[in-house]
């Protein structure tokens, strides 16, 4: 295995784990920014406003994305395994 295929491999797998966290991560940071600015603006600091909203939103999340997100790890897996007697050399 040269140098080049362990960079590809490992560009592919950051890639992949970037694309499948990207929809739950970002929905979680823009409902807790929605959040803090809610409770900036009327002054509550309830710690359990911050956190049910958020899970919430993780778990419609991995709902409506699960699919796509299991599809795409599937994908690679199986481009990976399939390539794997290229890489025995």
């Amino acid at each position: 295995m040269t140098q080049e295929t362990v960079i590809h491999l490992g560009r592919e797998a950051l890639t992949v784990a970037l694309l499948v966290s990207a929809p739950v991560l970002g929905l979680g940071m823009i409902v807790g920014i929605i959040v803090s600015i809610l409770q900036a603006t009327t002054q509550i600091q309830e710690q359990t406003l911050t956190f049910v909203p958020k899970m919430i939103t993780v778990f419609v999340a991995l709902i409506i994305f699960g699919p796509w997100m299991l599809n795409t790890i599937v994908q690679f897996t199986y481009n990976l395994f399939s390539g794997l007697s290229n890489f025995i050399h």
